[in-house]
């Protein structure tokens, strides 16, 4: 089988600095480097990086940054065949501070993810056939990703959604549609209208978005944990203790390792696990693609860990 994205391809321009300023501060930065990025490729990487076939849908600009990333997709063995040069604007942008703590603020200019539109989810459509399951974003336009989403619930594959950005309004027809939704504290906050900021809260706020519609809800509580439910039962996996560098795109990469735990027919408990250990190892090295973890010291890192 294999996994299909349907998101984002970012350059990130990633400041390092000791401290992320205050309105209106300026302040010397330590470091300066780019990246690939955007949500959809970093999810991307992390599952191929895992040993899982790997395809990305999207579009880059005409322009350096575009070459750039998609060299880097084909580095980590994701198949970039059904990603669009747009010849009409440029490829995203995601600017990033990141502070001594390991906490960043970030600043997206989607470009030419925002071109995205039905004649590529059409495109989707004729790759889902053999796929476990689709994983989107919202660095894209809502409408459209619905639209994936859709298709992907005909044909019977898996959608999971990282609802980051999140938009002014959720759409409340989006619920259904969706397998395993993976919101971060912030995020849930928004979508259940309550501040979700420690296990508990999280729980209830995991069990109120399956109350919407969604099969699974997977509340991200940072270094605490994760919080699952569904419509079983609800568990936390607690998180794995690593000494952190950067927690760009943590998120992504546990969206990357769930994915390929349940490509491999392992169980959700155990897919949330896998999840949680790819987003621990991506946090200990700088930027997004960069930071995510082969297979190899994945299996090593669990096995230490279990």
């Amino acid at each position: 089988m294999s996994i299909l994205i349907f998101g984002s391809i970012n350059i990130d321009l990633i400041a390092t600095t000791s401290r992320l300023p205050s309105l209106g501060e300026t302040i010397n930065g330590n470091n300066f480097f780019t990246a690939g990025g955007g949500k959809g490729a970093n999810q991307a990487v992390a599952a191929a990086r895992l040993g899982i076939p790997t395809k990305i849908v999207g579009r880059v600009g005409n322009d350096s940054f575009g070459q750039q990333l998609l060299a880097n997709l084909q580095t980590a063995h994701v198949d970039i065949a059904d990603v669009v040069v747009d010849e009409n604007i440029h490829t995203g942008v995601a600017v990033i501070t990141v502070d001594g703590l390991g906490e960043n603020s970030i600043i997206v200019i989607p470009g030419a993810n925002h071109s995205l539109n039905n004649i590529d989810v059409e495109r989707l459509r004729n790759l889902l056939s053999d796929v476990t399951a689709l994983l989107l974003q919202l660095e894209i336009p809502v409408e459209v990703a619905i639209s994936a989403a859709k298709v992907a619930q005909e044909m019977g594959v898996k959608v999971i959604l990282d609802p980051a950005p999140m938009p002014a309004n959720f759409p409340n027809n989006f619920y259904s549609l969706i397998d395993i939704i993976t919101p971060n504290e912030i995020e849930a906050s928004q979508l259940v209208g309550f501040a979700v900021n420690n296990q508990e809260t999280a729980t209830q706020a995991a069990i109120e978005l399956c109350h919407r519609g969604v099969k699974n809800a997977v509340v991200k509580i940072g270094d605490r944990g994760v919080v699952c439910a569904t419509e079983e039962e609800t568990f936390f996996q607690p998180a794995f203790i690593v000494e952190v560098i950067d927690t760009v795109a943590a998120g992504d990469a546990f969206n990357g390792g769930l994915a390929a735990a349940l490509d491999r027919d392992l169980s959700l408990k155990e897919a949330v696990k896998w999840g949680a250990a790819a987003g621990a190892l991506c946090a200990t090295k700088s930027g997004a693609q960069p930071a995510m973890a082969d297979r190899k010291t994945f299996d090593n890192f669990l096995q230490e860990n279990s």
